[in-house]
């Protein structure tokens, strides 16, 4: 096994773990932490498989971007922690039947593949900027669907953070 083998897989089982652990998290600022981390995971990944600008984009946009807006969401609905509501037994069931069918999945997909599966892909090289006019050109609109529907959600957020700042307003006020 050589070196790059034995990163890919170090770098899969990091992805995977703290995928899973920010999945089950109750507290949302460590769900945001591990996936934070797995982020990083999947940019490393990039990075050895010789896609360095992808792995700085997603640092930039994943990582940077997409989790500060994510922080900035839990911070403003200041929601109280889930250890106190109880876990409800049948989406549990759900979620462990259909983690168990992907599982079946990929391990059906992989044994399937036989010899074919062995062989080396040839790396697809591509500039910054070829890649910029690549997706600039052919994928303007869904850049720009993209960006609107964020800020939706930011200006939905920044609404219910005031809807609920003026709620505990009006409860303090009720009770003295």
């Amino acid at each position: 096994m050589t070196i790059y083998a034995l990163l890919f897989y170090l770098l899969a089982a990091v992805i995977l773990v703290s995928t899973a652990i920010a999945v089950t998290r109750r507290n949302l600022v460590h769900a945001a932490i591990f996936l934070v981390a797995s982020f990083f995971a999947s940019a490393l990944l990039f990075y050895l498989l010789g896609a360095p600008l992808l792995a700085m984009l997603e640092i930039i946009v994943y990582v940077g971007a997409i989790m500060v807006l994510f922080l900035f969401v839990i911070m403003m609905l200041k929601e109280k922690p889930a250890s106190n509501r109880p876990a409800a037994r049948g989406r549990k069931l759900w979620t462990a039947t259909l983690g168990l069918i992907y599982l079946l999945a990929v391990i059906l997909l992989v044994f399937a593949t036989g010899p074919r599966g062995q062989t080396p892909l040839t790396p697809a090289v591509a500039s910054p900027a070829a890649f910029g006019r690549y997706l600039f050109q052919g994928h303007w609109l869904g850049i720009e669907i993209a960006s609107l529907l964020l800020l939706i959600a930011l200006i939905g957020v920044l609404h219910l953070g005031h809807t609920a700042a003026r709620r505990t307003a009006a409860g303090i006020e009720e009770e003295k």
